[in-house]
């Protein structure tokens, strides 16, 4: 098994931590969100990557063919629908953040907690 997806996985996920930290804008944060959860893509990838394996139509392939699973394809295509759903509603947040308060900054907001 290779260890380089797994190395990106990490750089990827580190690259979106530090955006997320030191961003000072709400619409910023949540794109390093997005970059975060698309770490998970690449994680996806490289746990089920199958050397020589074919796809998973298993009716026109010989049983003792290697396939790669269709189990992860299924994730990763529901991973896409949950960042989506994810995204729509922290942006939706932000432009009602923006509205009520005229900032997108999170320390200014913090200011009017209570």
């Amino acid at each position: 098994m290779a260890i380089v997806p797994f190395l990106v996985v990490a750089w990827i996920v580190a690259v979106g931590l530090y955006g997320i930290v030191t961003s000072r804008d709400l619409i910023h944060q949540v794109v390093c969100l997005i970059v975060v959860q698309s770490s998970t893509y690449v994680l996806l990838l490289g746990v089920g990557y199958v050397t020589g394996g074919v796809a998973p139509y298993f009716f026109d392939i010989s049983v003792h063919a290697k396939a790669v699973d269709p189990v992860v394809q299924a994730l990763a295509l529901t991973d896409v629908v949950v960042e989506a759903a994810v995204t729509a509603l922290l942006m939706s947040l932000a432009v009602q953040a923006h509205k009520r308060f005229g900032t997108l900054d999170p320390h200014e907001l913090a200011e009017f907690k209570g």
